[in-house]
């Protein structure tokens, strides 16, 4: 039994996933994602797909880099 990095849980088929030099356990993508995905900078929700990156600064969509003030980049081309 493995223990999950987010919630806890004692799971006997865990995701291990490697970030960087970071390793950790989960018992789902779901706390997977909670624990390891980036947060938006602006409305700081987890992001998921491949987003936006501004000034070191991760953006969930092009509607939340520009409400910080980047500028250049579009949801939709």
């Amino acid at each position: 039994m493995t223990t999950c990095a987010t919630c806890g849980n004692d799971y006997d088929k865990p995701l291990l996933i490697t970030q960087g030099d970071r390793t950790a356990a989960f018992d789902s993508f779901e706390c997977a994602i909670q624990s390891m995905a980036p947060q938006c900078h602006h409305c700081h929700c987890r992001i998921i797909g491949h987003g936006h990156e501004s000034g070191g600064q991760m953006f969930c969509c092009a509607h939340c880099a520009n409400q910080t003030g980047v500028t250049g980049v579009e949801d939709r081309v």
